[in-house]
């Protein structure tokens, strides 16, 4: 491992962060946060809330992580470190599997949006455009970090700026409304179950800050610049999340009540909210729908970069052939498993379903992130950063609320787990 070719440093706070919010800010607050309403009525303020908690326990014990292994990879690496190789296996085929559906629904939501504005409502031109998205920015993640993370910084100030005067905007009608939208508080049916699922539901929403740590080779003065940029991305987006969600709810209850039964694929509930929501500037729909745009764009490039490193990792431990650690000839980008992953992630756009991938990422990223908390309780003192019940707080979360999502969902996701721990048998046998 010693003599494998690194990648480059060239990442500090800023973009680091950036990268961060590029990740989190997309599905999560233009999508996810209308469904999880749809599921929990005006509580799902509380589970925006305790999924922000579960997500920065889990940021930090990915952070600590990170500052004391720096490399690609993320939990995948970790789980090889401090954990087992059957662990980190894991780690990482979870990881490729739920954020290559991920990616795949996010191309497919930037094409929702985008047909929506121009009023085409046509599954054939949603794949294209949305292959076409994909294709676009495996192109500029091929092209090394630096043009990506100026890309992404483009992305996130567009999108961060629409979400911003939104919120701005819905301030005198939340003071207005007072609490009459707020009741009945908790949803009539099963209250409880409803809002764990909400909670699941948006813990997924945070998770882009793994982005961060699957980057943490190519970040300058990690142990610097690693928490202070994964810090910085949870604070702001859970003054986001919380704002958006607040507003939203003060604003729509109604409206959101009646997406439940829609194809978000083809809608933009933020947009629809700003619509008739009466908030005064008729321009801030059209800003939300860029923002979307935008924001899905973000999701998708950082997305590509995180599961080609993580790829990268896999490659170089045999877990995938060894092809896939091949870099260009700048030792910027792991060029084989961007190509990969760009592929990988374009069969999933053929599907046309979002409903389906978005809610296949649910289980196998709580699963993710439990090895991660597992990894994070093995640290010696001398590594550690943060106080050890961190690590049991984010890793019971995550398994408690892992199975809060649909049966099927983690039943499907149980058999991948039996799949994946049969082809690492496999692989090491044919290799050895």
């Amino acid at each position: 491992m010693a003599s494998t070719p690194q990648l480059r440093r060239e990442i500090g706070v800023f973009g680091a962060t950036l990268m961060g919010l590029g990740s989190i800010v997309g599905t999560g607050v233009f999508v996810s946060i209308a469904i999880a309403t749809s599921i929990a009525g005006p509580s799902v303020i509380i589970a925006v809330a305790i999924a922000g908690l579960v997500a920065t326990c889990n940021a930090l014990n990915s952070g600590q992580l990170a500052v004391n292994h720096p490399v690609s990879g993320g939990t995948y690496e970790y789980g090889y470190k401090y954990l087992n190789h059957w662990l980190g296996f894991i780690a990482g085929w979870m990881f490729l599997f739920a954020k290559s559906a991920s990616a795949a629904t996010a191309a497919l939501g930037f094409a929702g949006y985008l047909l929506n504005a121009f009023g085409v409502n046509n599954q054939t031109w949603l794949v294209l455009t949305a292959l076409t998205a994909v294709v676009v920015l495996t192109l500029v993640v091929l092209n090394g970090i630096s043009r990506s993370n100026v890309t992404n910084t483009i992305i996130v100030f567009i999108t961060l700026f629409s979400l911003i005067l939104f919120i701005l905007a819905g301030i005198p009608q939340v003071v207005l409304s007072g609490e009459k939208n707020l009741m009945p508080f908790f949803s009539e049916d099963q209250p409880i179950a409803s809002l764990l699922q909400a909670t699941a539901l948006m813990f997924v929403a945070y998770t882009g800050y793994g982005r961060i740590a699957t980057l943490g080779e190519e970040v300058k003065e990690p142990q610097r610049t690693i928490p202070r940029a994964i810090a910085l991305s949870m604070i702001f987006t859970c003054v986001l999340y919380i704002s958006t969600a607040v507003v939203s709810v003060f604003v729509a209850q109604e409206v959101i009540q009646n997406l439940s039964q829609a194809d978000v694929s083809l809608a933009a509930p933020l947009e629809v909210i700003a619509k008739v929501g009466g908030l005064g500037v008729p321009i801030i729909p059209n800003l939300i729908a860029i923002g979307a745009i935008t924001a899905m764009l973000g999701v998708l490039l950082n997305l590509i970069l995180g599961l080609s490193r993580v790829l990268l990792a896999m490659g170089r431990r045999r877990d995938v052939p060894k092809v896939f650690a091949a870099l260009d000839s700048g030792q910027t980008t792991p060029y084989i498993a961007v190509i990969v992953v760009g592929v990988a992630i374009a069969c999933l756009v053929l599907t046309g379903d979002v409903k389906t991938t978005w809610s296949f990422s649910t289980f196998n990223v709580l699963i993710y992130y439990a090895i991660t908390n597992l990894a994070a309780l093995q640290l010696s003192p001398k590594e550690r950063l943060y106080p050890k019940w961190l690590g049991w707080v984010g890793l019971a979360s995550c398994l408690f609320l892992a199975f809060w999502v649909e049966k099927q969902i983690w039943l499907v996701g149980l058999g991948l787990i039996i799949v994946g721990l049969i082809w690492h048998s496999l692989i090491h046998r044919l290799i050895d």
